[in-house]
């Protein structure tokens, strides 16, 4: 076993390793090249509007068991709602509720009061063909896009978890999707609210619980190279200086996709990507308000409304990046007002951009996700870039980071 990792990175992936590691009884420094920990995943104190928002607006489900083992081990006890998901359609305001139940099995789409309206058994089954594998595809030669599951359901659902526009979208990672969630019954699709940010369920706990345990945090400490000998990682340079990893040291690398390729010569990696638009309204939602609403044919997809502030999402929104802010932020509002019968001026708001959120996940760039093993092996790969199996999530990062921590003892 290595008497100790440098972690490079404080996203979820590099914690996630940092505490496997620990409970391991393994040494660990993590080096992050900002000045906070969480990556994508994290909450900030907003100057202009004086809220409190996350950078991202991220949705974790019960069935994410990497997720909630890694909640559970930095001592947060995940508080999921119940199974039921609100969809407007925002052409004519028809609105439905998908109601999953609280069973292992999906035998919600047995019960037409349950399922998406419109629909019957048998456009269920048609999906059989995306289930059952093969050959990773666009989505547009797996499925029915003229069905009423596709336009409900399919669609809004992918574009969010695969951050790309559904037709192009890989079939691999749909169908692994599907089956790690809507396959398992409701128990595995019961939301987690994070009514106080992202950081004080995933970060701020895991940085204490390291902490305690000796492991070494620094921040704004950039890694600029690694030197190599004798075919293994033999030093790691920062600003700073320089680093030595010893023999029985080894490295994990839980950095950006574009940021590894540049630190570990010849690595291939996906090189293309998506935007996320996250907007955040200083208001308070109307009594009643579900939690999340999911929309269709609108700009805005999901709705979340938080006892505060309403935060808006819009998945694969690189078409929308050159919008002037205010424009947005008042057409989103216009309809949300609609959404949730509301009549309030544009309140104060911040929208948050993410040009490079996600890799694309298309069957191409799915195909060049490395696993966590590199041609030394000392260095291993973290980040929800990585071939984990699930597109760029919360649960791919820390599962990316948990897997790369169990392969270092065989390494």
């Amino acid at each position: 076993m290595p008497r100790h990792v440098h972690i490079i990175g404080a996203g979820l992936a590099g914690l996630s390793a940092a505490v496997r590691l620990t409970k391991a009884g393994i040494g660990v420094s993590v080096h992050e090249a900002t000045r906070q920990a969480g990556g994508r995943c994290r909450s900030y104190d907003d100057a202009a509007t004086g809220m409190h928002i996350d950078n991202g607006t991220h949705l974790l489900l019960s069935g994410n068991h990497c997720a909630v083992d890694y909640l559970k081990a930095i001592g947060i006890a995940p508080d999921f709602a119940p199974a039921d998901f609100r969809f407007v359609d925002g052409a004519n305001g028809e609105s439905w509720i998908l109601r999953l139940g609280d069973g292992n099995l999906p035998t919600w789409i047995f019960d037409a009061g349950s399922r998406v309206p419109r629909t019957a058994l048998l456009d269920y089954l048609k999906l059989l063909p995306l289930l059952i594998g093969g050959a990773d595809r666009p989505l547009r030669e797996v499925i029915d896009r003229d069905s009423e599951l596709y336009r409900r359901l399919l669609d809004p659902l992918m574009v969010a978890a695969l951050n790309i526009d559904t037709p192009s979208g890989s079939s691999k990672l749909a169908a692994q999707i599907a089956r790690e969630t809507l396959l398992r019954g409701g128990r595995a699709c019961r939301p987690l609210v994070f009514e106080q940010g992202l950081s004080t369920a995933f970060v701020d706990p895991a940085l204490a619980w390291l902490t305690e345990r000796g492991a070494v945090i620094r921040f704004e400490h950039e890694l600029e190279a690694l030197s190599v000998a004798d075919q293994k990682v033999s030093a790691i340079r920062f600003r700073d200086g320089e680093i030595a990893v010893a023999p029985d040291d080894a490295v994990v690398l839980a950095v950006p996709a574009y940021a590894a390729a540049t630190l570990v010569p010849g690595l291939t990696a996906p090189d293309q990507f998506r935007a996320i638009i996250n907007i955040h309204y200083d208001f308070a939602p109307p009594t009643g308000s579900p939690f999340m609403t999911g929309v269709i044919n609108r700009n805005v997809e999901w709705i979340f409304a938080f006892r505060h502030r309403i935060s808006a999402t819009i998945s694969h929104a690189d078409r929308l990046l050159t919008l002037p802010r205010q424009e947005l932020a008042e057409t989103v509002w216009r309809e949300i007002s609609d959404i949730l019968e509301m009549d309030a001026p544009l309140p104060k708001w911040q929208l948050v951009r993410e040009r490079r959120a996600t890799f694309a996940a298309t069957p191409e760039q799915n195909a060049r996700r490395p696993g966590p093993r590199t041609r030394w092996p000392n260095l291993f790969l973290a980040g929800d870039w990585t071939d984990t199996g699930l597109p760029a999530t919360i649960e791919s990062a820390i599962r990316s980071g948990r897997r790369a921590a169990e392969m270092i003892p065989s390494g």
